[in-house]
């Protein structure tokens, strides 16, 4: 066998491909992005459909003693199906959002073709049954799936799966809200938690293909009618600080909410009988206050008109929470994007309510209901940049952007300041300390990451540079131009470093990049 027969490491692959990377990751996330889209659509329609069905048949079972057992039946079955996909795919259980940054961080493996189904047949039983669950987080781990699966049918590299992935739960999230900024944001600032012109040009490319889809069957109409969101004026400005840090403690609440929750499901001793809790009480909630039953979109809505007065707001709040940590703590099939949002909304009526008395206009209830959603996502999930841009789009409307920069600034503050973890990555240590995910067949994968100015990294030597064993910088990119380093070559700010590493070793590379490159140093 001569030289050139001789196979290919897969670690030689993703340097040679590594010039053309980009322009591959363009037309994959268009592929990625209409395939995710199509997914997404179908899986919108069923949750439709499902959410009708279960409509009618609450609606029966209030008007005829004889169908309250059958209502009863029917969500045990339910509950029954919901268990068997939840124990035959553990990794489908919950929104899907902490499985998917475990597996990109090199420390869950997922089987495509087995979460795929699963976490679409639970989502549609789970959601469209009136559970307080959200469409997003299974939207974005379908899509990421979608990716993933397409990497491999093309046998793609590593590398290249896991940008695919990335692509896919942009996708998601834009094909779920009809929100394809909001996906590539979330991309960045949530999974990746930095820049990658990679990450940005191949999500951009799938979040605007599966937008186009979504649109082209339900239409252009943006997921909230909160009417014509006036201009606030700047004496009121305080108010939006005060509402921030009052969002900020309650997002805290939220999350602690969660996790106490779980730990009282861990008392049940089987998974039927947990997600029989949730699926039980949709009943006394579809017969005695059928407002917090779904994600609850119609409720910003209805907020957002005027409908609802001081203290059945407070009713609202606290049942809607009650029931979302109900469900969500369960471990069923099912987000909780939407239903954060709507308590946010609700958040933000009531603090409207109170400034009303004080001689606040009505005109600006829309306002507040606006700012709650926003900053109340910035509590719960650390993602500022996503809630603004999210909120925008599912709103409709770009004149708030000062406004709810202003919000979630207060909100994201407030909760670090008291130490709370941000939702996900609560949740994803969760599931690590459970163990069972760890990754069997390693391969070799490419990092980027910036060298900020002022960053311990900036200036020193590729050769003292702390990286974890078995990583290797093999490509700087500085002002355009790529330079190959050796160990005397000096870092600094701005650059782009490009390492390969094993799999397994992921998670460790971005701790020291965090650590090193990063963070500004005083």
């Amino acid at each position: 066998m001569n030289n050139r027969e001789k196979p290919v490491s897969e670690a030689a692959r993703s340097i040679r491909r590594l010039t053309k990377f980009r322009y591959m990751l363009i037309l994959e996330g268009i592929a990625v992005g209409l395939l995710a889209g199509g997914v997404i659509v179908a899986f919108r329609l069923a949750i439709e459909k499902a959410t009708v069905m279960s409509g009618h048949l609450a609606y029966f079972a209030q008007n005829s003693v004889l169908m309250i057992p059958v209502y009863v039946l029917v969500m045990i079955a339910i509950a029954i199906c919901l268990t068997a996909l939840v124990k035959a795919e553990p990794l489908i259980s919950g929104s899907g959002i902490p499985q998917l940054e475990g597996e990109l961080a090199g420390r869950i493996e997922s089987v495509w073709w087995k979460v795929l189904p699963a976490k679409f047949a639970g989502g549609v039983l789970a959601i469209g049954s009136g559970m307080s669950l959200g469409r997003e987080g299974p939207s974005i781990q379908l899509g990421a799936m979608v990716g993933k699966g397409f990497a491999s049918l093309t046998k793609g590299l590593k590398t290249e799966e896991k940008m695919l992935m990335t692509c896919g739960a942009g996708a998601g999230l834009s094909a779920a809200f009809n929100a394809p900024l909001a996906g590539v944001i979330f991309a960045l600032e949530e999974l990746h938690k930095n820049f990658s012109e990679e990450v940005l040009l191949c999500t951009m490319s799938g979040a605007i293909s599966a937008d186009f889809v979504c649109r082209y069957v339900f239409g252009l109409r943006p997921i909230f009618t909160v009417g014509d969101v006036q201009m606030l004026p700047l004496k009121y400005y305080g108010l939006i600080i005060l509402l921030g840090a009052a969002l900020g403690v309650m997002g805290i609440a939220f999350n602690a909410a969660i996790k106490f929750a779980q730990n009282l499901y861990d008392k049940i001793p089987t998974k039927l009988a947990r997600i029989l809790v949730p699926a039980v009480a949709v009943i006394p909630a579809a017969f005695f206050y059928p407002h917090i039953l779904g994600g609850g979109s119609e409720i910003v809505d209805s907020l957002a008109a005027g409908k609802w007065v001081l203290m059945p707001l407070v009713a609202l709040f606290i049942l809607k929470w009650l029931f979302t940590t109900v469900c969500f703590s369960s471990g069923t099939p099912g987000g909780i994007f939407l239903p954060q949002l709507v308590l946010g909304a609700v958040l933000g009526a009531l603090f409207y309510n109170v400034c009303a008395e004080f001689g606040v206009p009505q005109t600006y209830l829309c306002n507040f209901v606006v700012l709650g959603m926003a900053g109340y996502f910035a509590a719960v999930v650390r993602a500022p940049i996503t809630g603004i841009v999210l909120i925008c789009e599912m709103s409709g409307s770009l004149s708030q952007l000062l406004t709810l920069s202003l919000v979630s600034l207060a909100a994201y503050v407030v909760a670090d300041l008291l130490k709370g973890k941000p939702v996900y990555e609560q949740l994803l240590e969760r599931i690590l300390s459970k163990g069972g995910f760890e990754i069997k067949n390693e391969k070799k994968i490419l990092t980027e990451s910036p060298v900020y100015m002022g960053s311990r990294a900036d200036g020193i030597c590729v050769k003292d540079f702390p990286l974890p064993k078995r990583c290797l910088i093999v490509s700087i990119s500085r002002t355009g131009e790529e330079i190959v380093p050796n160990g005397q070559t000096q870092l600094r700010g701005g650059d782009i470093l490009t390492i390969i590493s094993n799999e397994k070793d992921k998670a460790a590379l971005e701790r020291a990049l965090q650590r090193m490159c990063r963070r500004v140093e005083p």
